[in-house]
């Protein structure tokens, strides 16, 4: 599977943006779909994730309100709206991928078999 970020860019104090991930290649499989954030000094951690079928979400407690995963298989893309953004959310942001029929969404890189190559958000105060 290979993954394809985009939607990054450079906005004010509030704004929003919506980063987007196209997954291609062997789609047929059951992934959970999750973002990770990684800003510099600061390990890659997880923001939000959502199910294969998109049933149940994940959404960290410092993104949570502000933030929105979701899902469209039919074009094996996955969406991340971010809302009302803070200089805090300024780091470069991976999707990720990992086989998972269930409910589970893996919350370790380590869990995540398939990246993006990351797109940076960058919000001036």
């Amino acid at each position: 599977v290979q993954l394809q970020a985009s939607g990054g860019g450079l906005v004010t104090a509030g704004g929003s943006l919506r980063l987007s991930c196209a997954a291609s290649g062997r789609t047929d499989s059951r992934y959970a779909m999750s973002w990770f954030q990684q800003s510099p000094g600061n390990e890659r951690a997880i923001v939000a994730g959502i199910t294969w079928n998109g049933g149940r979400t994940y959404t960290a407690d410092s993104v949570k309100g502000r933030f929105t995963i979701s899902r469209d298989n039919a074009k094996n893309t996955v969406y991340l709206q971010m809302d009302s953004l803070k200089p805090e959310d300024t780091a470069v942001y991976y999707c990720a991928a990992a086989r998972s029929g269930s409910s589970w969404i893996p919350s370790y890189t380590r869990e995540y078999a398939y990246w993006g190559q990351g797109t940076q958000v960058t919000v001036s105060s």
